[in-house]
């Protein structure tokens, strides 16, 4: 169970992971050690999972930001364990859920331009022989960014 400072802290990391435990206990009214030993039990636990560093994907000649649904032909734990490790050999899927309703995968992707998606398309997935068809979505504008999550 995690308390109001718990929290705090995690809504705090989440804006700034460079916080030092003196910061930390600053803005928590606690000891710099107290928040240190807080963030260490949350990591520990495993409520924090790392530290990363958020990059501008069209300063690194990302332009082309889209979402695509995978439908398969073919369900079966093989199928799904050898389309699992297709996804996670190729680095323009940033990240992959599995869904409910229509389509069997949701993949978010990050491309350099239009016929590179294209080729991750028509080369890479709906060669895949569990896959039947695919559907892609191009990301026009993103309103929001990805957020912090609620504590």
């Amino acid at each position: 169970m995690l308390d109001e400072i718990d929290k705090r802290l995690l809504d705090a990391l989440q804006k700034n992971a460079h916080l030092t435990a003196q910061e930390l206990g600053e803005m928590l009214n606690l000891s710099a050690s107290q928040a240190g030993r807080r963030r260490q039990k949350l990591e520990s636990e495993g409520v924090i999972r790392g530290y990363t560093a958020r990059l501008d994907a069209h300063q690194l000649g990302l332009a082309v930001q889209g979402f695509v649904q995978v439908h398969l032909s073919t369900h079966g734990p093989e199928h799904s364990a050898s389309f699992a490790r297709l996804v996670a050999t190729r680095a323009e899927i940033v990240s992959a859920w599995t869904m409910t309703g229509d389509a069997d995968y949701l993949l978010r992707i990050y491309c350099e331009d239009l016929p590179a998606l294209n080729r991750l398309i028509h080369e890479v997935l709906l060669p895949h022989k569990a896959v039947a068809r695919v559907h892609s979505q191009i990301v026009m504008d993103q309103l929001k960014r990805d957020g912090p999550l609620p504590t």
